[in-house]
């Protein structure tokens, strides 16, 4: 692909505002930064608070632990870290830098001040409406669609900033319909490496560290090191085990920034660390692992596109099918070979629920790497899976419709459901 092709910046754009770090679970951060920037533009502490939001931020913020808070959960706790601790300008990265004795703050601040959740319902997926009073004085802050688009901003009745919502449109974003397999293994192979090296040398060595940290560690479940314990040391055991490990920490209060992919850093760490476990492992170039990177990241996006950022459906199964795609690529696979390890991979495991973000996840993690892997040593020993077995049918592009069509259409009753599980409804 040249650089003059529209699609060629049009790419590197999409790595660029998918690839950023987030420091935890990013539906928790994104409540933080809300609630920071309501706090900023208030310019008191408040002394009431009411958090809305939609049912697929209750579910996705209900279990998982906010960094930097000495292990609080729950939506409470995400705005009470953002309105006494939280640096808005640092966005995913809002509670990054938290003193012990701004901890002790936010404990506080919650037994102290009234924090009201209440499910809304605005007919979009990520919704979260924030308000915070002081007296007679208050703010509104929400965000809607992804994770740092701020949409309003009001202050005693008078709109500061308004962006329209057009639905569950991503305006602002570069168009990610654009992206097609073909043209992802084009670019993959053929981009300047220094348009990408910045962003995807900054996911190793984010990624991989906090891989390290939960097999170090002591985090949830433990199930990377479980699955060393369990399995051994072969590379495909390595390669689901430092990715759950990844997972592990993150989603049980470790402290370390993880770069995302589509809105998750689950996502991110799955879509990146089986890649570098099997770089390292074969010993190819810092290159090759760069452009395999590509693949990897770009083949979730891609798959994530026409499900949206929240869903039903789980996000560890397309950045699964995408780490698949990715060491496809490492191993010399071309298009067939990728392709294939994709469509594999997705009839493996799209039958995954999203009920969260917990420990569990670095279970699903495992579960979608190994499916990833998978796929592609079926395809290099001449199986498959073929059109018309179940969701899969004829061409890549066609089986990835249909993977949206039920993550996005096909599972809203499903994630309803969930979501009336897990408030006790």
């Amino acid at each position: 692909m040249e650089k003059t092709d529209i699609r060629y910046g049009a790419y590197v754009q999409i790595l660029k505002e998918e690839l950023v770090p987030a420091m935890g679970c990013t539906e928790p951060i994104a409540l933080a930064y809300g609630a920071a920037r309501a706090r900023e533009v208030l310019g008191q502490m408040p002394d009431r608070a009411v958090i809305g939001a939609s049912g697929s931020i209750i579910k996705n913020v209900k279990s998982v632990i906010v960094p930097n808070t000495d292990h609080l959960k729950g939506i409470p706790a995400a705005a009470a870290a953002g309105i006494v601790a939280g640096d808005a300008d640092k966005k995913l990265e809002v509670i990054a830098a938290v003193s012990g004795e701004q901890i002790a703050q936010i404990k506080d601040f919650l037994e102290q001040v009234p924090v009201t959740v209440e499910h809304i319902d605005n007919g979009i997926t990520f919704d979260i409406v924030i308000t915070l009073y002081k007296g007679d004085a208050w703010v509104r802050v929400r965000i809607a669609n992804y994770h740092t688009n701020i949409v309003l901003v009001e202050k005693n009745g008078e709109i500061l900033e308004k962006k329209e919502v057009a639905g569950e449109s991503e305006e602002g974003l570069t168009d990610r319909s654009i992206l097609n397999m073909k043209d992802i293994l084009d670019f993959a192979g053929t981009v300047d490496i220094e348009d990408v090296r910045e962003t995807l040398e900054r996911q190793i060595e984010y990624n991989w560290a906090i891989a390290e940290e939960g097999i170090r560690g002591s985090y949830g479940a433990n199930i990377g090191s479980v699955l060393l314990d369990m399995e051994g040391g072969s590379v495909r055991v390595r390669a689901k085990a430092m990715a759950a490990a990844g997972s592990d920490a993150r989603m049980n209060g470790c402290e370390l920034p993880v770069v995302i992919n589509s809105g998750s850093g689950n996502q991110g760490i799955t879509a990146s660390v089986p890649v570098i476990v099997y770089a390292r492992d074969m010993g190819v170039g810092h290159e090759t692992l760069l452009r395999a990177l590509t693949v990897s990241n770009l083949t979730a996006i891609h798959q994530k596109t026409p499900i949206g950022r929240l869903s039903a459906y789980c996000g560890a199964v397309s950045a699964g099918a995408g780490a698949g795609a990715g060491i496809a690529y490492l191993n010399g696979g071309g298009y067939q070979e990728i392709v294939h390890t994709v469509v594999n991979a997705l009839a493996i495991v799209s039958g995954i629920v999203c009920d969260g973000a917990k420990a569990s996840c670095a279970a699903k993690i495992a579960s979608a790497v190994d499916a990833g892997i998978l796929g592609y040593q079926m395809y290099i020993r001449g199986q498959q899976f073929f059109g018309g077995d179940g969701i899969v049918t004829k061409g890549v592009e066609e089986t990835l419709k249909n993977v949206g069509r039920l993550g996005k259409q096909g599972m809203k009753e499903t994630n309803e459901e969930i979501i009336k599980i897990m408030i006790g409804e």
